[in-house]
């Protein structure tokens, strides 16, 4: 019962924080969707660049088992 009390208080606190309580249930709904919809877009536009990064940088210094560009100042790579 004291862990639905705080659930129901972090949702009281997001509708007030997003102002969302002045909407209706439907406006609400729509609104969390968009929201959702936005997260994805970020979380995969967000694993696409993390792979990116990986495969042209990252990859190259993993697999060779050298480590290029990490050496001293004078160090040859």
């Amino acid at each position: 019962m004291g862990e639905m009390n705080w659930v129901n208080r972090k949702i009281h606190l997001y509708n007030v924080t997003m102002g969302l309580y002045m909407l209706d249930w439907w406006e609400r709904c729509l609104f969390n969707i968009m929201v959702l919809i936005l997260l994805c877009f970020i979380c995969l536009n967000g694993s696409r660049f993390a792979m990116d990064v990986y495969q042209s940088h990252l990859k190259s210094r993993f697999m060779h088992g050298g480590n290029h560009g990490m050496g001293g100042i004078g160090m040859p790579s």
